[in-house]
C-alpha cells in the first residue's frame, strides 16, 4: 500500500455540502492499490457507555465508499452521507488489494485498530453544515444550451449605424484584425427565430459596450452600448424579446483592463502622475508611454501594466476602492436596469480575489440565481469555492476531448485521465455548471480543428454534450463554419441558404433537443467509464440510464441494444468509423 499517496482535505472538493443536508466525501489513493474504502462518521458529541465496563465509545456509522473516477496514477472513492445534527467527525478505513488495513485520520495514516475508531482518534471534522457556505448553483443553468454571439459578425440588421469603413457582408472572406462588417443588435433581434428553431436557451454576447475595436474588449464606456451595435433602448428590447422566448442573456464584463480611448486613461495620458486617475492603473514608471511596433496589438518599452502586451488595454487597479466602486456600480446597473441573467468575466484570473468576492456579493444581492462565469483556462479551484464564480470556461476539459478524439496528441486513456482529473478538481454542483466550449472567438473553429471532417465534428460535439457541465454553440457552427485562430474564427455568419450546411443544422437541432430531454440525467448522474480502447479507437461510458459508444477507429464496433436514442454512422447494430450511438 502506497501510504504516501493517500490524500483527503476537509472543507474542499474532497469534503463539502452538496445539498443543505447531504455531504459528499472523496478520497484519493494510488491506482489499483485499494480494494475497498469505508467512511466511519457521526456526530462529534454523541458517545455511548461500554456495557459492564468503565469508559465510553464514539457512536458512529459506517458507509461503503464507491470507486468512481480514476486517472493514470490515482483512484477516487466517494460516498454521500448525512448527519441529522448537521455536524460530523469522520475517519477512513482502507483495505489494500493484499488485505492490509489502515485508518486515515487528520493526523495521517495508522495501522488498523478498533480502538482508534471507538475513540475517533484525530478524526477529520466538518464543524457545522452552514447553508450560507455551501456552493450554490443556479438551477436554470443546468438546463441551458448556450449560444455565443460575436456581435460584429452575427448579422447586420441596421445599416444606418454602420461604422466608418464598413466592409460588405461576406462569409467567405477571411477578416483582418481591424475590419468592420456592421453586425449589430438589430441583426440579433431579426434572427431570434433562428435561435428558437435551433433550441438554444441562453445567449452569451462578447462585449457590447462602447469601444474602438471590432471585438470591444478595449472598453471606452461601460455604461453605453456601442453606437455601431445600437443603443440601450434596443438592447432592452432584445433582452425582453429573448426572455419572452425563454432565452437567458449573459454579457461580457472586461474588468481586468480598460480601453486607451476611455476618459480615465486619456486623463492619465494628459496629466500623467498628476491625473486624478493615476492610481486607477498600474503605472510602473512615469510618464505612461510605450514604443509602437509593426503589430498594432503589441508594443515595446511599455511603462504600465496591460492585458498581454497590448498598449491599448491598460490594466485596472482593482484593489483601489475608487475602481472597485466604479466597476461594482456598472455590475449592478446592467442587472437591475436590463435584467441580464449572467456575467462572463474576461481575463478573470488576473483580477484579485478580494474584488471578485465583492462582485459576487453585488450580483447575489440583486438576483439570487445569477450566473457568474470566469474566463480561466487552467485549474480554477480558488475561484470556485462558492464566494466568487459559479463556473469557468472549461477549456482544460474540452481541450482533453479535442486532443484525444481529433488531434490525437494524447491517447484515449490519457484523455479519460485528463477529463477525470478535471472532474475531481471541483465539487459536483460546480461540475454541473462548467461552461463546455469546443471553440470560441479565441480559438480555431472545431470543424477546422477536425480538418473539415464533419462526421468527426459531430462525434466530438455529442461526446461533449454528454459530459457534466453545460454546452455552448459558437455562432455558425450549426452551419459548419470554418476558421483558424482569430481573427479568422470571427468570419461573418452565412445567412444565405447556399452557404449553409442544412445537414449540420439538422444535426445540431437534434443534439440540442437531446440535451434538453436528458438535462437532469446529464446533470445529476456520474460518468462511468466502461471501455477505453486505444488500439481500436473506442470509448464507451454511461451517464445514468444512457449508454454511449464512440468509434474513431477503422473497424466497426457492435452493440446489442435496440432502444437507440441518438446515433450517426450506425449500420446493423454496428458503429462505423467516426460514428456514435446513445442507447438505453
Amino acid at each position: 500500500m502506497n501510504k504516501d499517496a493517500i490524500f483527503h482535505r476537509p472543507e474542499s472538493e474532497y469534503a463539502y455540502l452538496y445539498t443543505n443536508e447531504k455531504v459528499h466525501i472523496r478520497i484519493q489513493v494510488t491506482r489499483g492499490d485499494i480494494l475497498s474504502a469505508e467512511l466511519v462518521y457521526g456526530d462529534p458529541y454523541i458517545w455511548k457507555k461500554i456495557e459492564g465496563k468503565e469508559g465510553q465509545y464514539w457512536k458512529s456509522n459506517v458507509s461503503k465508499m464507491h470507486k468512481t473516477l480514476f486517472t493514470t496514477t490515482s483512484d477516487y472513492f466517494e460516498v454521500e452521507v448525512t448527519v441529522p445534527t448537521k455536524r460530523m467527525d469522520y475517519l477512513f478505513i482502507l483495505t489494500s488489494v493484499d488485505g492490509k488495513k489502515v485508518i486515515l485520520t487528520d493526523q495521517g495514516v495508522f495501522e488498523y485498530k478498533k480502538k482508534l475508531l471507538n475513540q475517533k482518534y484525530a478524526a477529520f471534522r466538518l464543524p457545522y453544515f452552514h447553508e450560507s457556505d455551501r456552493f450554490k448553483s443556479p438551477e436554470w443553468v443546468k438546463d441551458t444550451v448556450w449560444y455565443q454571439i460575436f456581435p460584429e459578425r452575427f448579422a447586420n440588421g441596421d445599416e444606418s449605424n454602420d461604422p466608418a469603413g464598413v466592409k460588405a457582408w461576406n462569409p467567405k472572406e477571411k477578416p483582418e484584425r481591424q475590419d468592420f462588417y456592421g453586425g449589430d443588435l438589430q441583426g440579433v433581434i431579426d434572427h431570434l427565430d433562428h435561435l428558437t428553431e435551433l433550441g438554444v436557451n441562453g445567449i452569451y454576447f462578447t462585449p457590447l459596450f462602447k469601444a474602438a475595436s471590432n471585438h470591444k474588449y478595449d472598453t471606452e464606456d461601460y455604461l453605453e452600448i456601442d453606437p455601431s451595435f445600437g443603443n440601450k433602448v434596443l438592447f432592452k428590447k432584445l433582452v425582453d424579446a429573448a426572455h419572452d422566448r425563454g432565452i437567458k442573456i449573459m454579457l461580457d464584463a472586461v474588468f481586468n483592463h480598460i480601453g486607451d480611448t476611455s476618459s480615465q486613461w486619456l486623463d492619465v495620458l494628459k496629466h500623467q502622475e498628476a491625473s486624478k486617475f493615476a492610481n486607477w492603473f498600474h503605472v510602473n514608471s512615469w510618464p505612461a508611454t510605450y514604443t509602437p511596433t509593426d503589430d498594432f496589438e503589441n508594443a515595446e518599452n511599455v511603462t504600465y501594466d496591460t492585458f498581454a502586451f497590448t498598449p491599448h488595454m491598460p490594466k485596472l487597479n482593482t484593489s483601489n476602492p475608487e475602481v472597485q466602486d466604479y466597476l461594482l456600480k456598472i455590475t449592478e446597473y446592467w442587472i437591475r436596469e436590463f435584467d441580464i441573467d449572467a456575467w462572463r468575466l474576461d481575463v478573470a484570473d488576473e483580477v484579485d480575489h478580494t474584488f471578485w468576492k465583492k462582485f459576487r456579493m453585488t450580483c447575489d444581492s440583486i438576483k439570487k440565481d445569477f450566473y457568474i462565469l470566469g474566463e480561466v483556462w487552467h485549474s480554477a479551484q480558488p475561484w470556485l469555492v462558492g464566494d466568487e464564480f459559479s463556473a469557468v470556461m472549461n477549456y482544460a476539459y474540452t481541450d482533453a476531448i479535442k486532443d484525444g478524439l481529433i488531434t490525437k496528441k494524447i491517447t484515449l486513456n490519457q484523455m479519460v485521465s485528463n477529463i477525470n482529473t478535471q472532474l475531481t478538481l471541483y465539487r459536483k454542483q460546480t461540475n454541473q455548471l462548467m461552461f463546455n466550449v469546443l471553440d470560441s472567438h479565441d480559438t480555431p473553429r472545431i470543424l477546422t480543428v477536425a480538418k473539415n471532417n464533419k462526421e468527426l465534428m459531430k462525434l466530438v460535439e455529442v461526446f461533449t454534450y454528454l459530459q457534466p457541465g453545460v454546452p455552448c454553440i459558437y455562432y455558425g457552427d450549426e452551419f459548419a463554419m470554418t476558421g483558424d485562430m482569430d481573427p479568422d474564427c470571427r468570419r461573418c455568419m452565412p445567412w444565405s441558404e447556399d452557404l449553409q450546411d442544412a445537414n449540420m443544422f439538422s444535426f445540431f437541432k437534434q443534439l440540442v433537443a437531446f440535451r434538453h430531454n436528458y438535462a437532469q440525467v446529464l446533470s445529476d448522474s456520474s460518468v462511468v467509464w466502461k471501455r477505453v480502447d486505444n488500439r481500436r479507437g473506442i470509448v464507451k461510458f454511461e451517464r445514468g440510464e444512457l449508454k454511449a459508444i464512440f468509434n474513431i477507429g477503422k473497424q466497426p464496433v457492435s452493440f446489442t441494444e435496440d432502444n437507440v436514442v441518438f446515433s450517426n454512422l450506425v449500420e446493423d447494430n454496428s458503429v462505423l468509423q467516426y460514428g456514435f450511438v446513445i442507447y438505453k
